[in-house]
């Protein structure tokens, strides 16, 4: 019955109340086991892994002319130092796949390009579907984010424009899958994504959207790491709603650890179909557990925004009067007025 399912949904989502409280046990102890995915810090105090360290580029690093912008030199420390703005990093993560993470990264990402900012747009899924979303081969993209993470190759070397002015990409691609191995034994291995954003200009971008892998593994933890707010991606079906404890969980934990700064930037609706009853209830549901984190747009089932990625386009140069562009470009006006960044001619 609908009062049946309304109350299983109210009980799963009680668990899942952001930022639930943690033993503080877990800062006196030397050997901290996360049951995050397949993350495990060993013999390591908190204390030491709460500590943040600045990586900029190698002085002889030669950057390709697309990229000279975005290098975090000496030079420009000062201007740093003087009031320059500093970008807002976001994740867009969780742990279900098929909830619309990369399609949200990359449609807020082109909306904001299109109103002048300037936006970077990380993969950090070894499935690379971010890259090709915006027209780029992950078969044969070099360097990408596994030569970030692995071999300290410089940001700069990386980035790629697309063909939305204003918007780049730090591509991905299939080799990142063996990165979970072979960050295992690397020094810093949870800061290696926050040391590669590290040797960009802070002044380079205005947004920068991080589009994690459908897992808690160690990704996902260098994308909470690296970043200011989460965004969640939640589909409107009774089955998405799994998993949404472990999740606030691992952001609350990252929080504590690693990442003070890291919130909770709100929750985002998708896959919307307004035709079922059970859609509209997981809608009410999710925005009364978690009360001001619920983004106002809601996310419809559009065709077109399933074709966009095959042609390598967001949504907004595929098919910009279609119902998906119009709830991204409200999604995207309702994150830079909530971030006090919207400007008169948006």
């Amino acid at each position: 019955s609908a009062s049946h399912l309304r109350g299983d949904v109210g009980v799963r989502l009680a668990l899942a109340r952001p930022f639930a409280e943690v033993s503080d046990r877990l800062r006196s102890s030397r050997r901290w086991v996360a049951t995050i995915g397949a993350w495990h810090l060993w013999h390591c105090p908190l204390e030491d892994l709460a500590q943040t360290c600045d990586c900029a580029a190698p002085s002889d690093t030669q950057p390709g002319q697309s990229a000279q912008h975005v290098l975090h030199s000496p030079r420009r420390q000062q201007k740093m130092e003087e009031g320059e703005t500093v970008p807002i990093i976001y994740a867009l993560a969780n742990q279900k796949g098929g909830v619309g993470k990369t399609t949200t990264a990359v449609n807020v990402g082109a909306c904001l390009a299109q109103w002048g900012k300037r936006v970077l747009l990380v993969d950090i899924d070894p499935q690379a579907n971010a890259t090709s979303s915006v027209g780029i081969d992950k078969r044969t993209v070099s360097p990408s984010v596994y030569d970030l993470l692995i071999r300290d190759v410089p940001i700069v070397r990386a980035i790629r424009k697309t063909k939305q002015k204003g918007l780049d990409v730090l591509p991905s691609s299939p080799a990142l899958a063996g990165a979970t191995v072979e960050l295992v034994d690397m020094p810093q291995r949870e800061r290696r994504l926050h040391h590669a954003l590290n040797g960009l200009y802070r002044n380079a971008y205005d947004y920068i959207f991080v589009d994690c892998p459908p897992s808690l593994g160690i990704l996902t933890i260098n994308a909470l790491t690296a970043t200011t707010g989460v965004l969640i991606p939640v589909q409107c079906e009774y089955l998405a709603l799994e998993g949404l404890s472990q999740l606030t969980r691992a952001i609350e934990l990252v929080r504590r650890a690693l990442n003070p700064n890291l919130t909770l930037r709100g929750v985002v609706m998708t896959m919307y179909d307004a035709r079922t009853t059970l859609a509209r209830q997981v809608v009410e549901e999710v925005r009364r557990f978690f009360p001001g984190r619920v983004f106002d747009a809601i996310i419809p089932r559009n065709v077109r925004l399933s074709e966009a990625p095959s042609y390598g386009e967001p949504i907004l140069s595929y098919a910009p009067n279609s119902a998906g562009a119009r709830a991204y470009t409200a999604l995207a006006h309702e994150l830079l007025t909530g971030d006090g960044h919207l400007e008169q001619d948006v």
